[in-house]
């Protein structure tokens, strides 16, 4: 219960001068911490204002301070005394606001509409240090907006004032009808304090957009803050790339410790079939190389120089320095366009038009302006002899296709299935719907991308094997029931036009004959099968009452994944039977969907953004698959290299990227299904977003500049290594242990038996 603290008289119209950074015109105090005279009710609720005092903070400013206390959701709450704020000629609400404490604060903040009406949410990470203004926009804004996943760091100086502004507001509000202000914390486990100061609102200051000018220097960095590895003029530049090849050059491995692939000498020798290929002994799950050694794949995705796009035009105001057309540097613009409508580009603006490509540009700089093709070769040169120098063994998913043709790194190649054939919805759709398999279109599309990818491939043992697409929406967002069977729901909601419905109505009828039948055990009313046709049909929810309806959601999940993985390892075994299918890259998945893919494939991959392997996934399930894992996409990102997002799995700083990278190494080797790791990905993507989603993470080895960070790769480069150790010690453990799984050669006799179990199902 929220009880009220005050009822405090401020006058509205305060003189502004004693508040640092607080510019008059068109402003309004509504509130002052220091000073209340105002009619405006201030509650609590899990929270105190300890003192009936301000206090000087070390720079002299006079706040309040404010204690949350460790409860679920300690909340400080601002209203008027009666009736509602009209904010219609505001743009903004303000709040002077200090972290009294010596680590950074994530506060929410709600703006409430009047009697329930809809408000506006912001969460705002509030930094250590000195008092700052805090401004919330009173509209929705994203940083999708401005073309990117993450907003420009805060606080940022504009005019000698320190702002904090919220980048990220949801929700709607009728400004002319504003009932209160929450600023509260979400389950803090300690005592937590702020400083706070006037309370009111901004208009016409238009800081969202001066936020944004000129966050881009002229080498794509962002332009607030620096690093180590910061650039600050092409000399620089040039200077850093030449002393790196000399250190290179001193960490190229022995090439007498490897076979011609990779694989670790000085161990056992298994049977080499020509062509990578997995197999278990001595309880543990290894990767062959074609010459019959140990290989525990160490790979980077995305080892590609045309993916650092950004997206300028429209713009041009974020970036401090463009070159102009005719200049040397304007042969890096292009054109493209991005507006694909999955749910990965959802709400973003500058998604086409003219791009830029500062990476490009900065190894034009680097390397003193060498021909085209000239310095596209030196770059492959230079990024194999990085890898390699520090301890990668493999090319992941993405890399540039010439690599293949370099013949000095196994490498991996995605089945990117396109085509007309129908699709379902499973709610989740980040890369787009999920591929009907019962559609004949796909078949069709399947072998035609299968054909292709494998005609260049077919005899190549560098070829690690083929990853069976990517991210698949194979299940919603969250663990519940509506998540879990949400291809079943997505297919019974469509037309009978569609395949997947009409092969999960046949499953039906295939089961219970009549539909009186199906009605008793879903406990729904069904005049006739037919009323299973309706577009929009609405799927029963699983329940206690009626396990029926769980267990044919099941079956069918079984049987479309079945269908999918089938075809294509159909197709593989047809264009390329020496090589290995790796796998569907799991983001999301149901034990169907994994079940399904440990039968037809020959490892399970999954993309994981997790602390460690073991927390990605049900490992006591996917270990009674027993079929190797390779976990195709991992990283951790952080804030401090310039991009302004921290990638999927976020830590506070460089230091513990690498730190973190180790953890997650030695956690996977202790895993004896895990047959390796790839680490997404080579470079930072740029700080005002990639081209295809606006995606601005620190997460590479290599930045904007072309220049790898040295912290970073020290600890990758020392945990790469001791991979290698632990391999080699548990290979020669197996090495007078028969095996205990089939080769690919044997897995390709077995096909047909595979078949008759799958039909089987259900």
């Amino acid at each position: 219960m929220i009880s009220p603290r005050w009822h405090l008289s401020l006058l509205l119209s305060l003189t502004l001068a004693s508040a640092p950074g607080w510019a008059a015109g068109g402003n309004e105090t509504l509130f002052n911490f220091v000073k209340p005279m105002a009619v405006v009710t201030v509650d609590t609720a899990g929270a105190d204002l300890p003192s009936t005092t301000a206090e000087a903070t070390p720079e002299g400013e006079i706040l309040r301070r404010v204690n949350f206390s460790p409860v679920k959701q300690p909340t400080l709450r601002l209203a008027p005394a009666s009736g509602s704020w009209d904010w219609s000629q505001a743009d903004s609400m303000s709040l002077r606001i200090q972290n009294a404490m010596d680590w950074a604060l994530t506060l929410e903040i709600d703006i409430e509409g009047v009697d329930g009406a809809p408000g506006l949410h912001a969460t705002v990470a509030l930094p250590a240090g000195p008092a700052q203004t805090l401004l919330v926009p009173l509209r929705p804004t994203a940083p999708e907006m401005f073309g990117m996943r993450a907003g420009v760091p805060m606080p940022f100086n504009l005019g000698g004032q320190r702002l904090l502004l919220a980048t990220r507001v949801s929700g709607e509000l009728e400004r002319s009808k504003v009932g209160a202000v929450k600023i509260y914390l979400s389950e803090p486990k300690a005592a937590q304090d702020i400083l706070v100061g006037r309370f009111g609102t901004r208009a016409g200051g238009g800081e969202l957009q001066k936020a944004y000018s000129g966050i881009i220097d002229g080498f794509g960095q962002a332009s607030r803050g620096d690093w180590p590895e910061k650039v600050k003029s092409a000399e620089q530049l040039a200077a850093a790339w030449k002393a790196e090849g000399e250190q290179l050059q001193k960490w190229q491995r022995d090439p007498a410790r490897y076979d011609r692939f990779g694989g670790l000498l000085g161990g056992p020798a298994f049977e080499a079939s020509g062509f990578f290929r997995t197999e278990k002994r001595n309880g543990r799950w290894w990767l062959i190389t074609p010459e019959g050694h140990p290989f525990w794949s160490l790979g980077v995705n995305t080892v590609n120089a045309e993916t650092s796009q950004t997206y300028v035009e429209g713009r041009e105001y974020m970036f401090a320095s463009l070159p102009r057309d005719g200049e040397p540097l304007a042969a890096f613009y292009g054109q493209s366009d991005d507006r694909r409508g999955v749910g990965a580009q959802q709400g973003r603006r500058f998604d086409h038009g003219r791009w830029y490509d500062f990476y490009a540009a900065n190894r034009f700089r680097a390397n003193g302006g060498l021909d085209s093709d000239v310095a596209v070769e030196a770059w492959r040169e230079r990024t194999l002899q990085r890898l390699t120098g520090w301890g990668f063994n493999s090319l992941g998913n993405w890399s540039d296709p010439a690599f293949a043709t370099a013949q000095r790194m196994p490498y991996s190649v995605p089945l990117s299935i396109s085509g007309d054939y129908a699709t379902v919805s499973t709610g989740y759709d980040w890369w787009g719907a999920m591929p009907d398999p019962f559609d004949p279109r796909f078949a069709m599309a399947a072998e035609r991308a299968i054909a292709i990818a494998a005609r260049d491939h077919r005899e190549d043992p560098w070829l690690l094997g083929y990853y069976a697409d990517n991210e698949l929406a194979w299940a919603g967002h969250g663990d519940s029931p509506q998540a879990r069977f949400a291809l079943a729901f997505g297919a019974l909601k469509l037309s009978t036009d569609s395949p997947a419905k009409r092969a999960f109505i046949k499953q039906l009828k295939d089961k219970y004959k009549e539909h009186e039948a199906l009605t008793q055990a879903w406990g729904v009313p069904l005049a006739a099968w037919e009323d299973l046709d309706a577009a929009g049909y609405e799927a029963p929810q699983p329940n206690e009452a009626h396990p029926a309806i769980a267990e044919d959601y099941s079956a069918f999940l079984r049987l479309y994944a079945d269908q999918y993985f089938k075809t294509l390892r159909d197709s593989l075994n047809w264009n390329a039977p020496n090589h290995l299918l790796l796998g569907a890259r799991f983001a999301v998945s149901t034990p169907e969907a994994l079940a399904s893919c440990a039968q037809y494939c020959d490892v399970l991959s999954f993309n994981l953004y997790v602390p460690k392997p073991q927390l990605g996934y049900d490992t006591d399930y996917v270990r009674s698959l027993d079929k190797p894992v390779l976990i195709s996409e991992f990283h951790f990102g952080s804030r401090d290299r310039g991009p302004f997002w921290g990638g999927v799995a976020e830590v506070y700083n460089e230091q513990q990227r690498g730190e973190s990278y180790q953890r997650f190494l030695a956690d996977a080797l202790k895993d004896p299904q895990i047959i390796g790791a790839h680490w997404f990905q080579y470079l930072d993507q740029p700080a005002s977003g990639r081209l295809l989603d606006g995606e601005n993470g620190h997460i590479g080895l290599v930045g904007i500049t072309d220049l790898p960070f040295g912290r970073f790769v020290d600890a990758v480069r020392k945990a790469n290594l001791q991979v290698e150790k632990v391999v080699l010690e548990e290979a020669k453990a197996a090495a007078d242990v028969a095996p205990e799984a089939p080769t690919k050669d044997a897995d390709n006799q077995d096909n047909q038996q595979d078949d008759a179990n799958a039909a089987a199902v259900q």
